[in-house]
């Protein structure tokens, strides 16, 4: 799972830690295809909808380096303060770039206070961020997850120079996501 505006030649790498180094852990996959969300819009200074399920070519094998994560268990709104982490390779700050994983704890910011950076919020956006520490997910964390209480609760999607950053709510597109997978082969997208 990633974001719709990813959608391209992806690659996919699992167990990295620094993307420019092979590392042991590694595990290159192909994508055979791409599910995009039916009503995914761009056109929008915003995206909609930006949720993108990838069919790899291969089952990827589990291990202490690679593993699975839950899907929200009810499309349920995740309460506002709840504890998150959201980890990328983007920038760390306005011009430093990284080769290793960078992870960040954020917490979940109210519709209410989030209407007020992002007017066009849809019940399929979720906020998070932390203003005291100024740590949200940054340009290039595209595509990343947001994980909260053990489950993966949203997907990088876009944001401005400052906290709270905007994720694809993935509680919304339970039912799609359940249909695409059971369409194309359950436990392969």
């Amino acid at each position: 799972m990633t974001a719709a505006h990813c959608y391209g030649d992806i690659k996919v790498i699992l167990g990295a830690h620094d993307v420019m180094e092979s590392e042991d852990t590694q595990q290159i996959l192909g994508v055979e295809s791409y599910h995009m969300h039916p009503e995914y819009d761009s056109n929008e200074h915003i995206p909609y909808n930006d949720i993108l399920l990838l069919k790899l070519t291969a089952k990827a094998t589990i291990n202490r380096y690679v593993q699975t994560i839950d899907l929200p268990s009810s499309n349920s709104d995740i309460p506002t303060n709840t504890p998150c982490s959201v980890a990328g390779w983007g920038l760390i700050d306005m011009f430093f770039a990284t080769d290793k994983l960078f992870e960040t704890n954020v917490t979940i910011v109210s519709r209410r206070q989030c209407r007020r950076v992002i007017p066009a919020l849809s019940d399929g956006m979720i906020c998070a961020g932390s203003n005291s520490e100024i740590s949200d997910s940054s340009q290039g964390d595209s595509g990343g997850p947001l994980v909260c209480r053990g489950a993966l609760e949203g997907v990088v999607s876009f944001g401005y120079d400052h906290p709270p950053g905007v994720y694809a709510r993935v509680a919304k597109y339970l039912p799609w996501i359940k249909e695409t997978m059971s369409k194309y082969g359950a436990g392969s997208v």
